[in-house]
């Protein structure tokens, strides 16, 4: 008997427990939180990524600054044939009216009027400018460009001085001697202009003095570089004159005597 009043509380105990089984949802076990932090392998693709953009902007911003160079040394040289170019515009046309007009009309006349001028003062002036063309071949031998327009007229002047006296045109060879000294000095003007510096390992005379002028406020260095001190500053529309360059930089002189190196790309031509 008492077997089966287990049986039977056993019996009730499952009709109680079991519904309640049922009727109570299944939990489930809770999931775990993604990560949101950033992939270590995607950051690291980004930074490289940043690295060559970089690396290339540098490049390309080098590549620009030698574009720049370039350009402003093409100008220069652009400026320094148009100044040769002007220069020798100028020569041909004073010699031309030279020989067309002075020469011929006042040899003759010298001719005509038998001038009083005595063979030793031709001579003697002759031999002058024979002995001055000579220094100066010799200070021009080093120019790449050959002998001015300045010196071939003297050249020309002397021989015709010379033909002139075998002549027995004493005046009028004593004359074109005159002239041949003119244009003698005119050079050494010009090479003592040039003369008040020594040129530096590396610097080029122009062909010509090239005629200036400064684009923007700039500054006047005692030396071609960005940490030499500087001599003096000058503002925009400044009238300078070139006379050589070493790289990028270009030695001046401006109208009140002074002298120094300015940028390549602070001046452009007047």
């Amino acid at each position: 008997m008492l077997h089966r009043s287990r049986h039977g509380v056993c019996g009730l105990l499952i009709m109680f427990v079991l519904p309640l089984m049922v009727a109570c949802p299944k939990t489930k076990p809770p999931t775990p939180p993604v990560s949101t932090g950033p992939d270590p392998a995607a950051y690291d693709a980004l930074v490289a990524d940043n690295h060559r953009i970089a690396q290339t902007v540098r490049e390309q911003e080098r590549m620009l600054r030698e574009y720049e160079a370039r350009i402003h040394r093409l100008q220069l040289q652009l400026l320094e044939s148009d100044a040769r170019h002007q220069a020798q515009q100028t020569q041909l046309s004073v010699q031309q009216d030279m020989l067309d007009e002075a020469v011929v009309e006042v040899v003759r006349t010298k001719a005509k009027l038998r001038s009083i001028e005595s063979r030793a003062e031709a001579a003697s002036s002759m031999a002058e400018a024979e002995i001055s063309l000579k220094g100066l071949a010799e200070r021009l031998a080093t120019n790449d460009g050959g002998p001015p327009e300045d010196y071939l007229k003297a050249e020309a002047l002397l021989r015709m001085s010379t033909t002139e006296f075998k002549r027995e045109n004493y005046g009028g060879s004593l004359y074109l001697a005159g002239q041949a000294q003119n244009q003698i000095r005119t050079i050494q003007s010009h090479l003592a202009h040039q003369a008040d510096y020594a040129l530096t390992p590396g610097e080029v005379l122009f062909a010509q003095p090239l005629p200036l002028k400064v684009l923007t406020r700039s500054n006047l260095r005692r030396n071609p570089s960005r940490q030499a001190k500087v001599n003096r500053t000058l503002d925009q529309g400044t009238l300078i004159v070139g006379y050589s360059y070493k790289a990028e930089w270009i030695r001046v002189h401006t109208e009140d005597g002074g002298q120094g190196w300015i940028f390549q790309t602070l001046v452009g031509g007047r």
